[in-house]
């Protein structure tokens, strides 16, 4: 492992904070190499963290961040996560007695070459949301949806034919070990984007069909509704605002729905970068600006608010089956879903 890059104007502090952290977790939590990544003289080990339960007949919660370097509040959320937990295992009964009926695995930092280049791709030109072996199918966005013209230009999904980079592959790989093996699961991919609100995606990009488990989903985003108060989050599904080839959580949603007695509802935090910039315009002069809040009280702000809807997801995972819908409720949630986000009259 060469996690060192050398003098410390040189390190990647994201980096810094997660080993720091692994260390302050002692016997509470694992810490496992997923692949290492070089860019340049420099490598940087992916790092998966570990905690709870490992049975597998308990549900899973996992989070994950810096999939885009440029986004550097998406491994920062779930950094704050993770401190939150290990310093909440000094004291805290009731977190104790969760972690014995539930997994949970963080990944902070997917791309740490891209995070050090300041890059949304990997050192190797690859956008890692855009690189899994699924096609789109119904005509994705521009560009935007995945191309294949040159990793000089942004949203790159690799070659044909190429294997999944190393970085996207551990990912896949560590998410079907860890979650994809149990009844019920749920994650959340913590990004930041273009727009004025927060918004939780669902599978899927690809298509603009429903998933198999969107009467899950449904239940899900009501239970959000009904628990974590004044929320400003809109819950739907991705297609709803563009669709595209390649997306990792497409890919590991049709691997997880290839067993139906099993239920993984992955989400992505799409963090609104806009209300970061309308506050302070003179971000947009600023590349890393135009995608995290650089204002110290500002990223404070978001960060409590995320670190509480990842503490949510924790407990609702946790208690799956007081809320998981089942029978002729199954149903019901699935019929307000098709109305809430599929009808010609649906909105927000």
């Amino acid at each position: 492992m060469n996690d060192d890059p050398g003098p410390e104007s040189a390190r990647l502090p994201e980096l810094d904070e997660l080993l720091q952290l692994v260390d302050e977790g002692g016997k509470y939590l694992c810490c496992r190499t997923l692949c290492q990544v070089t860019t340049g003289e420099r490598s940087f080990d992916v790092h998966a963290i570990s905690l709870g339960n490992p049975d597998p007949a308990l549900p899973a919660v996992g989070f994950f961040g810096g999939v885009h370097g440029l986004e550097r509040i998406g491994a920062e959320v779930v950094l704050a996560c993770l401190r939150s937990l290990v310093r909440r295992l000094r004291w805290d009964t009731s977190l104790h007695q969760i972690l014995e009926g539930l997994r949970v695995v963080l990944v902070p930092l997917v791309n740490p070459g891209g995070l050090w280049r300041g890059t949304r791709a990997n050192p190797q030109g690859v956008d890692l949301m855009r690189n899994a072996p699924v096609e789109c199918t119904e005509g994705a966005a521009f560009l935007l949806g995945g191309q294949r013209l040159s990793a000089g230009l942004p949203w790159y999904r690799g070659g044909v034919g190429h294997p999944m980079q190393p970085e996207a592959q551990a990912l896949c790989d560590f998410v079907a070990a860890e979650l994809l093996v149990r009844d019920f699961s749920v994650s959340i991919d913590c990004h930041s984007g273009f727009g004025l609100a927060d918004r939780l995606w669902f599978p899927h990009a690809h298509t603009i069909s429903p998933i198999e488990h969107l009467p899950e989903m449904h239940a899900l985003s009501r239970l959000l509704d009904d628990s974590l108060l004044h929320h400003r989050y809109l819950f739907e599904p991705q297609s709803r605002q563009y669709l595209a080839h390649g997306d990792l959580w497409d890919h590991l949603y049709l691997r997880a729905a290839a067993q139906p007695q099993r239920t993984f509802l992955p989400l992505t935090l799409e963090m609104g970068s806009w209300l970061w910039v309308k506050k302070n315009p003179r971000q947009l002069f600023s590349r890393l600006g135009i995608f995290n809040p650089l204002i110290g009280h500002r990223q404070q702000r978001v960060l409590r608010r995320h670190v509480a809807l990842l503490d949510f997801a924790m407990r609702a995972a946790y208690s799956y089956r007081r809320w998981l819908p089942g029978g002729d409720s199954r149903d019901e949630q699935r019929a307000c879903a098709l109305a809430h986000w599929y009808s010609p009259q649906a909105s927000q």
